[in-house]
């Protein structure tokens, strides 16, 4: 039988002792543990040969081209999308801000591409063509945060072209 309302307030009056002393004793925050970005201090860089606001990457752990776990954010501009592309590894992917377009398939085929909101979870499976971006009337860039396992091995459908596409 669950304890009656007077015996609740004695639990919880006991508690709060508890509580504070272990508010107490909490220590700052040791930087080399603990590191925080805040989002003003993001370092965007917009990839070598693409155009100004395209697309824009910041690798916040790890690198895609290195062995080992990355995270990063990828920042696509409205007009642009990636050309047909896969990678060797699973990429994990969460819309942070924006609406991000995606398609799948060999075919740049960009009036087909789902809008994903914000929040929404993607799961790029390896070896998988696909292409992203956001769509020339976007009201604003979409932000997506990904994880993944490098290296990725990012590779193009057709390196002939750039990696990317002006709509």
């Amino acid at each position: 039988m669950p304890p009656s309302l007077p015996e609740r307030r004695d639990l919880i009056l006991a508690a709060l002792p508890l509580l504070f002393a272990a508010s107490a004793g909490a220590e700052a925050l040791n930087p080399a543990q603990t590191m925080i970005t805040l989002p003003g201090k993001i370092r965007w860089k917009t990839r070598p040969g693409w155009p100004k606001e395209s697309v824009a990457n910041a690798d916040l752990a790890g690198s895609i081209t290195s062995p080992g776990l990355y995270y990063e954010l990828i920042k696509w501009y409205p007009g642009y999308m990636s050309a047909p592309h896969s990678y060797i590894t699973d990429r994990l992917c969460v819309v942070v801000s924006g609406i991000w377009w995606v398609n799948k398939g060999a075919d740049f085929d960009p009036a087909n591409c789902q809008p994903v909101g914000p929040g929404s979870f993607v799961r790029r499976v390896a070896h998988t063509p696909h292409y992203d971006g956001v769509v020339p009337d976007g009201k604003e860039p979409a932000v997506i945060a990904i994880c993944g396992i490098g290296p990725a091995g990012m590779t193009y459908l057709d390196p002939s072209k750039p990696g990317w596409r002006k709509l």
